[in-house]
Order: structure tokens, then C-alpha cells, then sequence
């Protein structure tokens, strides 16, 4: 569903009340790139940290902690090393998905006294291959929410509004997106059978030249069971 400007700016500040506490700024080998909370289903055991299988595997990476998404205030570290989380990222670069289980997260968290405050993307937001199926070569409104990278060094929750397309099996983001925005969840909205418009969360942005790919949920469901992935 392609919206005007207003409708998309309505959606874009939705969004970052809802799940804009379920993405963090992400690093590894020098390149920047943001994960994200989902949460697949009622059992906690389900949450997991997604991001872009491309960004996982070098050099250790981190993750940055803003305020807002630890309790309470002032005991979180500002940077959470993944070398110091076990069971660590998860690599499906088949799909172009690496998956974190959030289990060693919060077990960090507990041991330094002090919670996860985050809003998982939740399962029934992901969206099914029907939602994908709908996407055309017209375009729908897209909307990313990442941790871009600003020429002083900060990492500030951003929404970018863009256009994506289906052509054949390939789902992309039609256009360039900013360092630090692979691995981030891509948002449209859709309107069903009977007329009811839905928010869903598409997938996550993988690397691109010009335009991303984007790894689609029905990609990443199918390995949000699987152990342990191609480290």
C-alpha cells in the first residue's frame, strides 16, 4: 500500500512509540548495522535478537545500550560485548538472517543488576507469505527503523520512509540506505479482505548497492528454530 505524505508520517511516529524500544545500534568489524527484538510467541523462551547475517562472524562485536531500554537508570554498561554472551549469534547466511536467543542477554542483564526494558516486534506482526504475496512492482510505503550513524559518532533511532517492491521472488528497498541500517526491520502497512489496514513487519534490510534486498519473515521463521547455524 503506497501512502501520502501525512499518512506516513502518522505511521513512521506509531511505529517508534510501539516497537522502537525493540532496536539497538549493532557493530562488528568496523562496519555499523542495527538488531532488533522479536518476540515469537507468548513463551519468552521465543524472543530473539535478529540482524543481517553479513554483519555477524569477523571481528567481536557490539552492541550499544541506549538509556531507554534498560531499568533502572544508570547500571546497564553503555556497550555490551557479544564475546561476553552465550549462546552467541546464530549464522544463516543462506538466508542472510543471524539469530541471537536472547537467553544470555538477559542472564548478563541479571548477573549486573539490572533488566531488559524492550519491545519485542511481536509475532503477530511478521509477516506471512500472503502479506508478501500482495507486494507488487508499484511500490508500497516502507518504513525502516535503524540506528543510523551520524557524523559525530552517534547513533540516534531513525525512521526512514522509502518504497519497496516485489519483483518475482526478490523483495527490495528500491533505493540506497544510509551506513548503519542493514539488519534493521522493515514496516509496511496492508489492508485485508474486508478493508481493515494492518501494520506488519516485512524482514530485515541485508547489504545492497543502489537498492537492499530484504531477507522476508517467511525467511527468517524457518530458521528461528534451528541450532546452531553456520558460525
Amino acid at each position: 500500500m503506497l501512502l501520502d505524505s501525512d499518512a506516513e508520517s502518522d505511521v513512521a511516529y506509531e511505529l517508534c512509540q510501539v516497537v522502537g524500544r525493540a532496536i539497538l545500534p549493532y557493530r562488528s568489524s568496523g562496519v555499523f548495522g542495527t538488531a532488533f527484538f522479536f518476540q515469537g510467541g507468548d513463551d519468552p523462551v521465543g524472543e530473539s535478537l535478529l540482524t543481517a547475517a553479513d554483519l555477524v562472524g569477523g571481528s567481536v562485536g557490539e552492541l550499544s545500550l541506549r538509556a531507554s531500554v534498560t531499568e533502572p537508570a544508570g547500571v546497564a554498561p553503555a556497550v555490551l560485548s557479544e564475546a561476553e554472551i552465550v549462546p552467541g549469534w546464530a549464522r544463516f547466511p543462506g538466508d542472510g538472517v543471524a539469530v541471537l536467543p536472547t537467553a544470555g542477554l538477559h542472564r548478563y542483564a541479571g548477573d549486573g543488576g539490572w533488566r531488559w526494558r524492550v519491545q519485542p516486534v511481536p509475532a503477530g506482526i511478521a509477516a506471512g507469505p500472503e502479506v508478501v504475496a500482495r507486494l507488487d512492482a508499484d511500490g508500497s510505503s516502507a518504513f525502516v527503523l535503524a540506528h543510523g550513524v551520524r557524523e559525530d559518532g552517534s547513533r540516534p533511532l531513525e525512521v526512514a520512509i522509502e518504497r519497496v517492491v516485489r519483483d518475482g521472488d526478490a523483495v527490495l528497498i528500491t533505493t540506497e540506505l544510509p551506513p548503519g541500517y542493514v539488519g534493521a526491520p522493515v514496516f509496511i502497512v496492508q489492508a485485508d479482505a474486508g478493508g481493515e489496514v494492518s501494520p506488519y513487519c516485512l524482514g530485515l534490510v541485508l547489504p545492497g548497492v543502489g537498492a537492499h534486498p530484504v531477507a522476508t519473515f517467511d525467511r527468517i521463521r524457518a530458521v528461528l528454530p534451528a541450532t546452531p547455524g553456520d558460525l
